[in-house]
């Protein structure tokens, strides 16, 4: 029998519309989520672990993107090991419960990371872009186009 037991507190909270809220210590110095894109509107009962988690990460790498300047770009961190950070160039899930990213790491080295949502510990942080002359990579923008198109296709 593959039937999870939820207590009634339990199915209630996963029906729910999501909400987000947080508090800063400076509330002009970042600048949180304000505004769900309509994918994520929507109850979670239909969508996966991998999926919920995939989408509310991209609202957060786009968000710090959002507070970068010109010559930064977003990279994660991770919390445990000695895996390092990894410049962020791409982002996927698979049902029905792992994330991967795609990246580089600081040699260039092409790097690739494949998390259980059990385990999701990410830490955003900003990197010097590598060509000076370039505009910054910004890969949030790209998500959440593809999150706002569904991404059902890919």
């Amino acid at each position: 029998m593959t039937d999870e037991i939820a207590t009634s507190a339990e199915a209630a909270e996963a029906a729910v519309l999501p909400c987000v809220h947080e508090v800063h210590s400076d509330p002009d110095a970042c600048s949180g989520i304000k505004k769900l894109p309509e994918p994520l509107q929507k109850p979670v009962a239909d969508k996966s672990a991998a999926r919920w988690a995939y989408e509310r990460l991209i609202l957060y790498i786009k968000n710090f993107e959002e507070q970068l300047d010109g010559e930064h770009e977003v990279a994660m961190g991770f919390a445990g090991g000695d895996a390092g950070v990894m410049r962020i160039e791409g982002m996927g899930y698979f049902d029905p419960d792992m994330i991967t990213y795609y990246g580089s790491d600081s040699s260039g080295a092409r790097t690739q990371l494949v998390q259980h949502v059990s385990q999701l510990n990410v830490m955003l942080r900003a990197l010097p872009k590598r060509n000076e002359a370039a505009p910054a990579n910004r890969i949030g923008f790209r998500l959440v186009s593809d999150l706002e198109g569904d991404g059902s296709d890919t």
